[in-house]
């Protein structure tokens, strides 16, 4: 049994096949079959002692039932520990009850996860009330890390008079931290939610945009009504360029054409889901935090 392995889904083979071979590791593939009628085998390869489980979680529900199949047959294989590396993480939106009878998704699926792994690893973990990912997984280990290194790595270069602007009080925080990096003027928005495709944007002072290029930096897009309402406003401002980053990008690929109507020029996403938007690998940051594992 070799001391640590790293094994993944084949939708996110190629991420994990950096990250593995950043870490040095071996990389196998769990293999998961479909019966006609929706239940699934899943078969892993060998466990090696500690076996990393690349597993992003975005459509998360067969992947969360993968997730519980594949722990099973690691430990019965002899693995003495597994740790979750979920760059996006599911269900975390809904961290209370806003209406009576509603589930708390967060607290059923971070009780469920730290019954089947040791360790969590996550990026940019979408948390409101909840303060720290550590309450989220009680019991093991976990990690929330930022994506902001890799995002101001890769947009090193980038022209000195950008505002970096978030779409809401929320992204106070990551939006100051990228623009600290990169040396920027940062701005956020106020956002007024209709409901889930229904939002008003609007600055404080939205001449600071005029003839400046704008750089967009959201957590998550999924149905992309606050990035096109951003935009939409940002425009109307005057910015001389809209360009977009997005740490987890869910929305549909064929979502691109109504934010380039909506003014935005490009959107770069990490490798956080697998997605055509893709630009920014996260393989440096979670090799990192995982060094660990290996005794390095």
């Amino acid at each position: 049994m070799s001391a640590v392995g790293l094994q993944c889904l084949p939708a996110g083979a190629d991420d994990a096949a950096r990250l593995a071979a950043r870490l040095g590791i071996p990389l196998h593939e769990i293999d998961v079959h479909r019966f006609p009628d929706g239940e699934l085998r899943v078969t892993v390869a060998e466990a090696a002692a500690t076996v990393i489980l690349y597993l992003p979680l975005d459509r998360p529900n067969e992947k969360l039932l993968t997730l519980m199949f594949a722990a099973e047959a690691l430990r019965r294989g002899g693995a003495k520990r597994l740790v979750l590396v979920a760059p996006y993480l599911c269900y975390m939106r809904q961290d209370a009850a806003f209406h009576p009878g509603e589930a708390i998704s967060q607290k059923a699926i971070g009780a469920l996860i730290a019954r089947t792994v040791d360790r969590v690893l996550t990026v940019d973990a979408h948390l409101h009330r909840t303060k720290k990912i550590a309450d989220v997984f009680p019991g093991i280990a976990a990690d929330d890390l930022s994506a902001m290194p890799a995002i101001a790595e890769a947009l090193r270069g980038i022209a000195p008079d950008t505002v970096v602007v978030g779409p809401d009080e929320e992204s106070q925080g990551w939006v100051s931290d990228l623009a600290g990096r990169l040396g920027l003027t940062a701005a956020v928005a106020r956002k007024t939610r209709g409901g889930d495709r229904s939002v008003r944007i609007a600055f404080p002072d939205p001449t600071l945009f005029k003839d400046r290029p704008v750089l967009l930096v959201d957590d998550i897009v999924s149905s992309g009504g606050t990035l096109i309402a951003c935009a939409e406003a940002l425009a109307l401002a005057g910015a001389r360029s809209i360009d977009a980053v997005i740490t987890h990008a869910l929305f549909p690929p064929e979502m691109t054409g109504a934010f380039t109507r909506a003014g935005i020029r490009s959107i770069r996403s990490t490798t956080s889901v697998p997605h055509p938007t893709n630009a920014i690998a996260l393989d440096g940051i979670l090799a990192a935090a995982l060094l660990k594992e290996i005794g390095t």
